[in-house]
């Protein structure tokens, strides 16, 4: 392999985009120190000298994470490539996979914004793809959750999905570029390492051919949000305190979306309701019921009418 990963980059890159990289754009690398992001990292310099910068991210959970970040800024240093220590600064609460994740996209997309980046890219790749499918499956996930994973997101590009996490580490081996192995990553603790270590050395899955179909459900989710939109427009409306949905004669997933659409219009800061407890509202729906969902309460029926659940009495 590996020297064919800076041409499989190249091609990656001007496939997410429509077209080669041009000579006065500069990308931005998010680099954990881990093999899959230094990778794409010193593959990137060596594709586009001069346009990459990087940046690593100190979320603060553990002793070692600062070190692993200087040692990063050092390489980058001897390879005279532009380098930033980004620090989270506020402690992170709740799920912390989900808060360090959007912390360090917050935290990135500030550090492009202010450094005139015109692409940011990150090292997740095909062994990564199949890990989130999986366990996404295995949760019920509908179309736009297994669509998630895409090549591409506004400017956020992921172009090593077609990349193996072996080959990756191999790259580095032989170009004695050094990486660093996240203690986390084989921490049983986590679906993603649990799922991860089930699927160690399977080579059963076609990772392009698993590409392929994440695309295909990136289109087909893209055009059932085009449609619930059309329908939206026609049969959806909004008042200051109700949302009425005047025509139900729908397919489920474009009654499921619709209803979503309700609850952010009508209680914005609820948390959506996902899988079993949307599916059951929506047949109690049909069926002329009234349901509460999300501090919300639906009338069902022909026509359905949303509004904000009458505040609990304080006893």
């Amino acid at each position: 392999m590996p020297e064919s990963l800076t041409e499989e980059l190249k091609a990656a890159t001007a496939r997410l985009i429509g077209r080669p990289l041009l000579p006065d754009e500069k990308i931005g690398i998010a680099v954990s120190g881990g093999a899959d992001s230094m990778a794409l990292l010193s593959a990137a310099a060596l594709c586009w000298p001069g346009q990459v910068e990087a940046a690593t991210v100190d979320h603060r959970l553990r002793s070692g994470a600062r070190a692993e970040a200087e040692m990063v800024a050092q390489w980058c240093a001897q390879q005279q490539l532009p380098h930033a220590i980004l620090t989270v600064q506020e402690a992170l609460v709740g799920n912390l996979q989900a808060s360090a994740r959007a912390a360090r996209y917050v935290l990135l997309a500030d550090w492009q914004a202010e450094r005139g980046l015109s692409w940011l890219m990150t090292a997740h790749q095909a062994d990564d793809q199949i890990e989130t499918i999986l366990l996404r499956l295995s949760r019920g996930a509908g179309v736009g959750g297994l669509a998630s994973v895409r090549g591409r997101r506004g400017q956020i590009l992921r172009p090593l999905l077609g990349e193996r996490r072996a080959d990756l580490r191999n790259w580095c081996l032989s170009r004695s570029v050094p990486f660093i192995d996240d203690p986390s990553n084989e921490d049983a603790r986590f679906d993603r390492v649990r799922m991860r270590q089930a699927l160690a050395e399977n080579d059963l899955i076609d990772v392009r051919g698993l590409a392929r179909s994440v695309d295909a459900l990136a289109d087909a989710d893209a055009a059932l949000a085009w449609m619930t939109q059309e329908i939206a427009a026609q049969s959806l409306r909004l008042d200051a305190e109700s949302a009425t949905l005047n025509r139900t004669d729908l397919p489920t997933e474009i009654l499921r979306r619709l209803l979503l659409w309700m609850i952010d219009h009508v209680n914005p800061q609820a948390d959506k309701p996902r899988g079993p407890s949307i599916d059951q509202a929506l047949v109690q729906l049909l069926d002329a019921k009234m349901v509460a969902l999300a501090d919300c309460i639906v009338k069902g029926g022909d026509v359905w009418v949303m509004r904000r659940a009458p505040a609990r009495k304080q006893r």
